[in-house]
């Protein structure tokens, strides 16, 4: 696709400077840019790379207009500006209506006419496939599944029985939704499963990255909401709920029953405690350990930053010894404290 300059100003509400019949029919980085493509600048660090950029144009905010030595958009927000521009260049490929031959398809599901369901996919009987929605080769719908409207199964996703997905979802190769939640019943040395008979209800508007798994519940769901985006191999175990526009980057690990608010910022490899809750609006920096419920909005990180081997092995040899030095003070205060009710009753003497 090849539009113009002005056009993409029209659409997009941006402001233009430079050329309206400037030619734009893809997108590049700032620093390798090329004719006809697109690029942005969203981070003051990248100015440098703006003076030599090599594309045609480029997205930016209002302060680095001026420094633009091409056509530019000028946008609040450069970086989403952008990601609709590319978005719009290029779009997903349209759905082709129909069942693959390979394809197993019970007699009972509900296919709506215009889906797709690719090679070797597996539909079990009840299962749902909404309007223009796509089921990429060897993906399996358990018994019962529903999948909304224009859905979008990349390939080998795999749907347990008891999920529901809403509209506009797009899940990456390998992610499972629906396996049994960690639920084990200590009994005298051994464990006792505990059934797993809840479900998994996505909102609309999700994205769920390669390989991330989220159970289902015990008794209750395990509940997406609405606009969360889910980077790759994230776990959300039984029971947990994911606030709306929340976005949580790679490794993170979700206990059962933790409550996520809405349109929080989960950084990569976090670990939460179960049983807790998250308010809304909170930031947490990549490999924190969250073990206590957070009930105020802000920025939050849990780790000791790494250091040099020798500084490192001596913190930690200071961090061991900490419940002596804690006995010592302890005694000191005591000792002090002693002194000082001496003191004092002396001079009221």
């Amino acid at each position: 696709m090849s539009v113009s300059l002005g056009e993409l100003a029209v659409r997009f509400g941006c402001e233009l400077r430079g050329d309206p019949d400037t030619r734009i029919d893809g997108v590049a980085p700032l620093g390798a840019g090329r004719e006809h493509a697109l690029s942005f600048l969203a981070n003051p660090r990248y100015l440098r790379a703006l003076a030599t950029t090599r594309a045609s144009a480029v997205v930016l905010d209002r302060a680095s207009a001026a420094s633009s030595p091409v056509p530019c958009l000028v946008s609040d927000n450069p970086y989403a500006t952008f990601a609709r521009i590319a978005a719009y260049l290029f779009p997903p490929p349209p759905v082709t209506p129909g069942i693959h031959p390979s394809a197993v398809v019970d007699r009972a599901a509900r296919i709506d006419p215009t889906a797709h369901v690719g090679a070797c996919a597996v539909i079990e009987a009840g299962a749902q496939i909404g309007a223009r929605s796509f089921v990429g080769p060897h993906c399996f719908l358990a018994s019962g599944v529903v999948v909304g409207a224009d859905v979008r199964l990349v390939a080998r996703v795999c749907l347990g029985e008891g999920v529901s997905l809403g509209s506009r979802i797009v899940i990456h190769p390998g992610a499972v939704l629906g396996a049994d939640g960690f639920g084990f019943a200590p009994d005298r040395g051994v464990f006792v499963k505990v059934p797993q008979l809840g479900g998994v209800r996505i909102g609309d508007d999700v994205e769920i990255g390669a390989n991330t798994t989220i159970d289902r519940g015990a008794l209750g769901d395990t509940i997406v909401e609405e606009g969360v985006k889910l980077d790759n191999l994230i776990q959300i175990a039984h029971n947990a709920r994911i606030g709306a526009h929340t976005v949580i980057a790679a490794s993170t690990g979700v206990s059962g029953s933790v409550t996520i608010g809405r349109r929080c910022m989960i950084g990569g490899a976090v670990g939460f405690a179960g049983h807790i809750s998250i308010c809304d609006d909170v930031s947490i920096a990549g490999y924190s350990v969250i073990t206590h419920t957070i009930k105020r909005p802000g920025v939050y990180s849990g780790l000791i930053p790494s250091e040099e081997i020798s500084t490192w092995r001596r913190i930690v040899a200071r961090l061991k010894r900490i419940e002596l030095l804690a006995a010592r003070v302890a005694a000191v205060e005591q000792k002090l404290n002693m002194r000082a009710s001496g003191a004092q009753s002396e001079d009221d003497e």
